[in-house]
């Protein structure tokens, strides 16, 4: 059985780059990103595009990957093409930029309204920038369709999806009838380079760009207009540590004493 597939994939600074690299500005309360940090396609985001390739792989079907944000860099978002998807659809407009979670999954739902039939729907377990793992849920939410989250493997059997999803204790087994949505992990392994073949061909395929009215939505329904969070104050934690050496006239006493500072300080 052909599937249908949409990954949603998200452009963010790269995460690999050195802390420096980015600060916090009090009086805006953004973070502030060094020129120097290339963009990327979220690592998590590039483990769901494995999940959709694998399935297609093995029962054909179509992957249509979905990025939003704004002046979306075409070299980044082909990424997708390029290791095997099949179209790429931007919802790229300054509208677009300093959504939270839910103006993000609200326009994301939107376009996926506007694409029709779909299987499955693929996100990263979390971005890899806010690290919140909030939109996938919600567009499973607002579309009313069922969602299995951190998904290490997925099958499809006839018209259920089986997952193999991680928890606290190892991992479980689930079945899901479809259209469902699934966020993946890292476990799944690691995604597929992209071919020179498939670098090719995502050169030739032009994204279709999508603003909000484009998507039945006003400016004032998306991004940070479209806000239902509000963020208080963002910071940079500061690490500090502490080293006391125990001592003693030996082993044993130097053991005495350190039991007893656990005790003093409640650790024991």
């Amino acid at each position: 059985m052909a599937v249908n597939i949409i990954v949603c994939a998200k452009q963010i600074p790269d995460p690999e780059a050195p802390p420096a690299s980015f600060k916090v500005d009090p009086n805006t309360n953004k973070m502030v990103v060094a020129s120097s940090v290339s963009s990327v396609i979220s690592p998590y985001d590039e483990n769901a595009m494995e999940a959709a390739l694998r399935i297609r792989d093995k029962q054909g079907g179509k992957i249509t990957v979905i990025s939003l944000g704004n002046k979306l860099q075409r070299d980044v978002v082909k990424k997708p093409l390029s290791m095997g998807g099949d179209e790429l659809i931007l919802l790229d407009d300054e509208a677009f930029e300093e959504g939270d979670a839910w103006s993000t999954a609200f326009a994301l739902t939107s376009a996926i309204k506007k694409i029709g039939a779909y299987d499955l729907i693929f996100c990263g377990r979390v971005g890899g920038d806010w690290d919140q793992g909030q939109v996938g849920l919600a567009i499973a939410e607002i579309l009313g369709i069922p969602v299995i989250t951190i998904a290490k493997d997925v099958e499809i059997l006839d018209t259920k999806a089986k997952v193999t999803r991680l928890t606290a204790e190892g991992y479980e087994v689930v079945e899901s009838p479809t259209p469902c949505l699934i966020t993946v992990t890292s476990e799944l392994g690691e995604p597929r380079y992209p071919t020179l073949m498939g670098i090719r061909k995502a050169g030739k395929i032009q994204p279709t760009v999508w603003k909000p009215q484009d998507i039945g939505l006003s400016p004032s329904e998306v991004g940070a207009q479209g806000r239902k969070s509000t963020l208080i104050k963002l910071f940079q934690p500061v690490k500090e540590a502490k080293c006391e050496i125990i001592e003693g006239e030996n082993i044993g006493e130097a053991a005495i004493n350190l039991a007893l500072k656990l005790r003093e300080i409640k650790v024991i």
